[in-house]
C-alpha cells in the first residue's frame, strides 16, 4: 500500500496516536513538515490517504502553504482519496470544500464530551454508540459545514465537532490523536493562554492533567473507532 501523507503544521502538534494506530495496522505513512518548510505536493500520486494535523494558526491567515494545501484537499476528495482532519485540519477541509472558518462562541481547552448528532451518519464511524464520548479540545475558531457534509458530533461549547462526507472523509474540531506526552507539551507551551482566558470552556492545567491515563485510554477508544473506519477507504 502507498503511504498515508500526514501534514504537520506545527512542531508541537505531531500525529501522536494516529501514527501509533497506523503502525499497529501495518499501514505506511509519510510526514510532511509544513512547519519546517516542506513543500505541498502538486499531486497525490503514490498516496493512499491524507491526514491533516492541528496548528496554532488560522485558516484565514495569509500563509504561503494554505492555498496549495486547500487545492490538494479538493484534489483528494475529487479522486476519492480519504482525507481526515484534526482541529486545524478539519477547518482546512471545511474551507477547501466550501465552508467557512471563524471565531467559536467560546474558547475550548481541555477535556469535554462530544455527542452524536446524527445516529445514521455516525454509525459507520462510531457504531451504535449513543452516550457522550470523551474528547480533547484546544481551539478558539471553528468551521461551518461544507456543502453535502453531515455533522455527526457536537459539544457543549461548539456546535460542529465533526462532519463526514461521502462515507470516506471526516473533519474534526476536536483532537482524538492526543497522547500524555502531547498534552503535557501543549499545557507547558499554552499555560499563558490558559491563564489569560475567562472562557467557561477552558480548564486549568491541573484539571487537564488529572486522571490522564484513564482519560487518554477513553480518548483512544474513540480514536480507534474513527480511524478504523477511515482506513477502510485507503487507496490500495
Amino acid at each position: 500500500m502507498d503511504p498515508v501523507l500526514i501534514f504537520r503544521h506545527s512542531p508541537t502538534e505531531g500525529p501522536g496516536y494516529f501514527t501509533t494506530f497506523l503502525d499497529r495496522h501495518g499501514i505506511p505513512w509519510q510526514l510532511l513538515r509544513i512547519d519546517a518548510g516542506d513543500a505541498v505536493p502538486e499531486n497525490l500520486n503514490g498516496v493512499s490517504g491524507v491526514c491533516l494535523m492541528g496548528g496554532p494558526m488560522s485558516v484565514n491567515d495569509d500563509l504561503p502553504w494554505i492555498e496549495p494545501e486547500l487545492a490538494l484537499i479538493r484534489q483528494a476528495v475529487a479522486a476519492d482519496i480519504p482525507v481526515i482532519g484534526h482541529c486545524l485540519g478539519g477547518q482546512l477541509m471545511a474551507r477547501a470544500l466550501g465552508g467557512t472558518v471563524g471565531a467559536n462562541p467560546a474558547k475550548e481547552i481541555g477535556w469535554g464530551d462530544v455527542r452524536i448528532t446524527d445516529a445514521d451518519a455516525a454509525r459507520p464511524w462510531l457504531g451504535d454508540a449513543t452516550a457522550p464520548m470523551l474528547a480533547f479540545h484546544w481551539h478558539g475558531e471553528t468551521f461551518s459545514l461544507p456543502p453535502d457534509a453531515t455533522r455527526i458530533l457536537d459539544s457543549a461549547f461548539c456546535a460542529n465537532q465533526a462532519y463526514v462526507l461521502n462515507d470516506r472523509h471526516i473533519g474534526m474540531q476536536c483532537h482524538v490523536e492526543m497522547t500524555p506526552e502531547l498534552i503535557a507539551s501543549w499545557c507547558a507551551n499554552g499555560a499563558p493562554e490558559i491563564a489569560a482566558s475567562d472562557s467557561p470552556g477552558v480548564q486549568s492545567v491541573g484539571a487537564i492533567h488529572a486522571d490522564m491515563a484513564v482519560r487518554t485510554a477513553q480518548l483512544h477508544q474513540l480514536a480507534d473507532k474513527i480511524y478504523s473506519r477511515w482506513i477502510q477507504g485507503l487507496r490500495q
